[in-house]
């Protein structure tokens, strides 16, 4: 997060909060060695996605985990006209975003709640966070909180579904995108460590936002940027399949 103050919309919510997660947690997030940016395609056709649903230009966008920045740099000259704040909780990552976006403030979904009055916001970005969180359930319930009524939710997340998945899990391998360790990649391809500990497929995550209080759901799909290079063609193709997509790209309006 950045010392920039918050807007003059947000005051401090007070929601019940669960209990902490364990230090190590918050430790392995903070650690400047583990990515905080999804690639650039994602951004892309998450910020397309969201310039054609806004209807008049000077929203308010609430890019939750914003983390370094990146994200919303790719995707602000898409979103011109329109108000970008970033939040994140990690100091780290807020100080590598404070010269790459224009807003920004320090606040958390699972430990008091984010720092923004309720319907502040006209759509909320939450790319790749969902994976992460040990309370999604509350963390959508925050939200929802500061959305304004029938505003957007952007949300982007791994597909346990992926078309390569599926043959994994065939052939008994642990499928990519999961992780059984914060310390080392164990029984599937890669050797990066991101800490996710949750993984929907379409159907899930539909089901999910659903019950969350969003309705109108719509999800398509986007590449991965970690797939190798002779599989990229194939991994772009498969985007017109959402459920076998690598990326979930989700919209859907507060109920």
């Amino acid at each position: 997060m950045t010392d920039t103050a918050p807007p003059s919309s947000a005051s401090p919510s007070s929601p019940s909060a669960p209990p902490a997660p364990a230090a190590g947690l918050r430790d392995f997030y903070e650690n400047p060695a583990v990515p905080v940016a999804s690639g650039d395609g994602r951004s892309r056709r998450q910020a397309r996605l969201l310039a054609d649903a806004l209807e008049a230009p000077g929203q308010v966008i609430v890019d939750v985990g914003c983390g370094d920045g990146t994200a919303a740099a790719t995707a602000a000259p898409i979103l011109t006209g329109h108000r970008l704040i970033g939040v994140d909780w990690s100091q780290d990552a807020l100080r590598r975003a404070r010269p790459r976006m224009g807003s920004v403030v320090r606040g958390e979904l699972e430990h008091g709640g984010l720092p923004l009055a309720d319907g502040c916001a006209d759509a909320v970005l939450f790319s790749e966070i969902l994976e992460h969180l040990v309370d999604p359930d509350q963390a959508l319930d925050e939200l929802r909180r500061v959305l304004k009524p029938g505003g957007h939710l952007m949300l982007s997340t791994p597909n346990l579904a992926a078309w390569y998945n599926r043959a994994l899990l065939l052939a008994g391998v642990q499928p990519v995108f999961s992780e059984v360790s914060l310390r080392g990649i164990h029984g599937r391809p890669g050797s990066e460590v991101v800490g996710h500990l949750r993984l929907y497929t379409a159907r899930a995550l539909r089901s999910f936002l659903t019950a969350s209080g969003f309705d109108d759901v719509t999800i398509t799909g986007a590449p991965f940027h970690g797939v190798p290079r002779p599989l990229r063609l194939l991994d772009r193709a498969a985007c017109a399949v959402p459920g076998a997509a690598s990326i979930l790209l989700a919209h859907a309006r507060r109920r």
